[in-house]
C-alpha cells in the first residue's frame, strides 16, 4: 500500500502527493470540481466541450500540434475527461519529465487561446462524438436510463451535450465557465508515480501558481423524486437488445454506500456474481451482463445492466428483478458475502498498480467527499458489511415502485414491459 502527502500551497490549491518509488513513470492529474451537473439547459455539454478545448492551443504552445507534438516527443499519455461532477485532465510521463507534465498541464488549464475559429472546428468533432455514442447502444442505454431516472435536468442530461446545444455554443460561454469553476480553491493537483511530495510541491507552485484564486461555483441541490416505475423504449435497429434496470441509490457521504457496493458486487460484480450466472452460464441469453453502483454528492444509483438475444429480452429482465427481489426476502450467505468482500479489496489492490487510477480516485475523493480514505481504510469499511447490513440496504432501495427500466433494440411497444414491471 501506498501513503499519500496532502499539501495546501498558498493560493489555496491542494496537492496530492503519492509516491510510487518502484516506477520510472509518474501521473500528473489536474482535477475540476464541475461537470455537466452545473450546466444550464442551453449549455449542456459545456464543460465536455471546454476539456476538449484546452488542448487546441496557449500562447506557449499556439496549436493542437505544439501541444501533442512535445508530449509524444517523450512518449507522454495524456489525456481528459469529464463527468457529471469532475472534469479531470491527465499526463503520464517517464519520470525524468516529470516537470514537462506539469508544465503542459498547467498551460492549457491557465492559458488556453480559446480561438473561435478551433470552436467552430471542433463543433464538428464533438458532434460526430455525439453521433458516435448514437451508435453504441451498450453506452447509450446508461444515458437514456439516467435521464429516466433524474428527469428533465442537469444530473439527468448527457456530458456530452446536445448537438443543437453544441451548435450554438462561442467563446464567452468557455472564458465565463473558466472564470467560475476554474480557481484554485475548487481544484486539486495528484502526482503518482516515481516523485518525492518536496518534488511535487516544488512543481505544482512553480507551474500552478497563476491559477485564479477565486470563483463562483454554485450547485444546486437535485433530488430523485419516485413515486411509480418507469419506463423508456428507444426503439432501434439493433442485433440485441441492451437494457438497464435500476433503483435510485446513495450519495457518497451515506452510511450505507459500502454496503451498497457489496450488495451491487454480489448482484453482478464478477463472473461468479447471480446476474452473471443466472442469465449467461444458465441461460445464454448474453454476452456482457454486470451490477454497478454509482454515487454523486447528493445522490446515486444502482444499475443492472445486459445485452441480450432480441425474442429473450422479457426473461432477461425477468431473471434481473427475481434477483432483486430475493435480495429483500433472503439473506445473503456468510460465504457469498465473505467471497465478494475478499473480490472487492483484491480488485482494489490491483487498481494501485495504475497510477493515472490512482491519481483520479484520489482527486476525486477529496474534490467531491471533501477527504481521502487511503485503500486501507476502504478496506475496512468492506470488511465491515454484514449479512444484515444487505439485507437492509436491499429493503431501503429495492422497491417497485423505485424500478427504472431503459431499453435500446427494435421493439414498437412498450406495454409488454410495463408489464414486466408491475
Amino acid at each position: 500500500m501506498y501513503t499519500h502527502h496532502l499539501t495546501k500551497l498558498p493560493s489555496g490549491l491542494q496537492l496530492i502527493t503519492v509516491p510510487m518509488p518502484q516506477l520510472d513513470s509518474l501521473t500528473v492529474l489536474a482535477g475540476v470540481s464541475a461537470g455537466s451537473r452545473q450546466e444550464t439547459r442551453l449549455a449542456n455539454g459545456l464543460f465536455h466541450f471546454l476539456e476538449h478545448l484546452a488542448f487546441k492551443g496557449t500562447h506557449k504552445r499556439p496549436s493542437t500540434l505544439a501541444i501533442a507534438g512535445e508530449a509524444d516527443s517523450v512518449g507522454a499519455a495524456f489525456n481528459a475527461f469529464t463527468s457529471k461532477e469532475f472534469t479531470g485532465y491527465w499526463m503520464k510521463v517517464a519520470s525524468r519529465h516529470k516537470a514537462l507534465a506539469f508544465d503542459i498541464l498547467s498551460d492549457i488549464l491557465t492559458d488556453s487561446l480559446l480561438a473561435p475559429k478551433e470552436i467552430e472546428r471542433e463543433k464538428g468533432v464533438i458532434i460526430e462524438e455525439l453521433n458516435m455514442y448514437e451508435d453504441l447502444p451498450m453506452r447509450k442505454v446508461q444515458e437514456n436510463f439516467e435521464r429516466l431516472m433524474y428527469g428533465d435536468n442537469s444530473m439527468g442530461w448527457s456530458t456530452g451535450g446536445g448537438k443543437d446545444q453544441i451548435r450554438q455554443m462561442k467563446r464567452p460561454a468557455f472564458v465565463s465557465a473558466l472564470k467560475r469553476f476554474y480557481f484554485s480553491r475548487n481544484m486539486v493537483v495528484a502526482a503518482v508515480g516515481k516523485i518525492t511530495p518536496q518534488e511535487a510541491t516544488t512543481l505544482a507552485g512553480q507551474y500552478f501558481s497563476s491559477l485564479q484564486r477565486a470563483g463562483q461555483k454554485v450547485t444546486k441541490e437535485i433530488k430523485i423524486s419516485q413515486a411509480a416505475s418507469r419506463l423508456q423504449l428507444q426503439t432501434k435497429k439493433t442485433e440485441q437488445a441492451h437494457f438497464c434496470l435500476g433503483v435510485p441509490g446513495l450519495a457518497y457521504n451515506d452510511k450505507d454506500r459500502f454496503a451498497l457496493s457489496v450488495l451491487a458486487a454480489v448482484l453482478g460484480g464478477g463472473m461468479s456474481s447471480r446476474l452473471f450466472i443466472e442469465i449467461r452460464e444458465r441461460r445464454g441469453l448474453a454476452y456482457y451482463v454486470g451490477c454497478d453502483d454509482d454515487n454523486f454528492t447528493d445522490s446515486g444509483y444502482l444499475l443492472a445492466r445486459a445485452g441480450v438475444r432480441l425474442e429473450k429480452i422479457d426473461e432477461a429482465i425477468k431473471v434481473v428483478i427475481d434477483e432483486l427481489v430475493k435480495l429483500t426476502k433472503i439473506p445473503v450467505g456468510d460465504q457469498e458475502l465473505k467471497k465478494t468482500q475478499e473480490m472487492i479489496k483484491g480488485r482494489l489492490v490491483l487498481s494501485l498498480e495504475d497510477s493515472q487510477q490512482v491519481a483520479t480516485d484520489y482527486a476525486v475523493e477529496l474534490l467531491l467527499e471533501k477527504k481521502i480514505r487511503t485503500p486501507q481504510e476502504i478496506m475496512k469499511l468492506i470488511d465491515q458489511v454484514t449479512v444484515a447490513d444487505l439485507q437492509r440496504v436491499a429493503k431501503r432501495l429495492l422497491k417497485p415502485e423505485k424500478l427504472n427500466l431503459a431499453i435500446i433494440g427494435p421493439f414498437q411497444s412498450e406495454s409488454r414491459f410495463h408489464k414486466l414491471l408491475q
